[in-house]
């Protein structure tokens, strides 16, 4: 799947690479130390956000966390 920017796409390829590898020869052996991903994340991350504001998407709508409150199924505002 690609990104949200197409500038991101190569990004995105490279964190999922890297988090398919770590998952497989570390999770699964029971290491979940996560970092030796966290710079390729932090980096597509800034990328999304770029995008996301050129696309006037609202960054802090997007990521709220609305699973089991009482918003979850409310009609988004403007829809």
């Amino acid at each position: 799947m690609n990104s949200i920017g197409e500038a991101c796409t190569d990004l995105k390829k490279e964190y999922d690479d890297c988090f398919n590898s770590w998952f497989a020869d570390h999770f699964l052996k029971g290491r979940t130390n996560d970092s030796i991903c966290a710079p390729l994340l932090r980096v597509y991350q800034n990328c999304v956000k770029k995008a996301m504001k050129e696309q006037n998407l609202d960054f802090d709508e997007v990521s709220k966390d609305l699973l089991g409150t009482p918003q979850e199924k409310k009609q988004p505002q403007g829809s």
